[in-house]
């Protein structure tokens, strides 16, 4: 199957992260391999609606959760649709495939008292790569940004005169982003350091080495996880996790749905409904507060 135009459509037209074009990769390989090796399947035009069916069958017998497979699915869907867009097939054989059924998941956050025992008690440690890192959590947890947002901003990105930071999002897509007074009061200390360490290598980023080297995604997964760490036995202690925590506590302290979308960069706000969760403590105080049946009386 000739797959190099549509990862190119997918890198240059549809401007996808190179995190999921990685995931569509390793994805789409993955489906080419199976039906080449099951049914000496090797030309696109050839796949049948059963032959994807028989591929999610042997992903579930292997193990793979449901929502993994849909995210396979949506790498097929998203395949077949530009092959019938370029005139390769005449029908695409996702339409007669119904996916998995996943169960609603809520997103993993750290809760306030934890955040706030990360940034008064764990230790950062002394000098630039420190002071560099504690700036990295505060700017994943005030800003809710992406780690690849993260990593991408650049030093002119900072807004210091209107208090705000520019974000690049996905599909290329900027987005303004207020900035804390606290945050910023650190974000001045950083660049005055920054300026001792920075080097040719360091171009426009904000956050680099010691070395001057731009800050890779990879440490910033490393050093994330080490700190969350610190403050919580949590499974998942990625940046994502912050970025869901971000948006846990604006929504659980009253902030508006279409604010927090516009502040997530999210395109429709479905994606951040998930956040108007709540824990059943708080439902309880609610309920017990407002609902006339549920105030309890001094009096019998």
């Amino acid at each position: 199957m000739k797959q190099q135009r549509f990862f190119q459509y997918l890198q240059y037209e549809k401007r996808f992260s190179p995190h999921t074009l990685t995931a569509y990769q390793s994805d789409l390989g993955q489906f080419t391999k199976f039906i080449e090796l099951t049914f000496e399947l090797s030309s696109a035009p050839d796949v049948r609606h059963f032959h994807i069916r028989s591929w999610i069958v042997h992903l579930l017998g292997n193990g793979n959760t449901t929502r993994s497979i849909n995210r396979k699915l949506s790498c097929l869907k998203t395949y077949f649709k530009f092959l019938r867009k370029q005139g390769e097939i005449e029908n695409n054989p996702l339409a007669k495939v119904i996916a998995p059924k996943t169960g609603k998941r809520l997103p993993v956050f750290v809760n306030e008292n934890n955040m706030e025992l990360l940034f008064e008690k764990v230790d950062f440690g002394e000098g630039f790569d420190g002071h560099r890192n504690r700036l990295m959590m505060e700017l994943l947890y005030c800003t809710g940004i992406r780690r690849s947002e993260l990593v991408g901003l650049e030093v002119g990105d900072v807004d210091f005169s209107n208090n705000q930071i520019k974000v690049l999002g996905k599909g290329s897509k900027e987005r303004l982003i207020p900035m804390a007074r606290h945050l910023a009061k650190l974000l001045e200390q950083y660049l005055n350091e920054r300026e001792m360490h920075s080097s040719p290598e360091s171009g426009s980023s904000l956050l680099i080495t010691k070395k001057g080297l731009p800050l890779a995604s990879s440490k910033v997964y490393i050093l994330v996880k080490q700190y969350l760490s610190a403050v919580t036995t949590l499974e998942q202690r990625s940046p994502h996790v912050l970025r869901h925590t971000f948006a846990t506590h604006l929504s659980n302290n009253g902030a508006d749905l279409n604010a927090i979308k516009e502040l997530l960069g999210h395109s429709s706000l479905a994606s951040t409904q998930v956040y108007m969760h709540n824990t059943i403590d708080k439902l309880k105080k609610v309920y017990a507060q407002a609902h006339p049946k549920a105030k309890t009386s001094s009096t019998p």
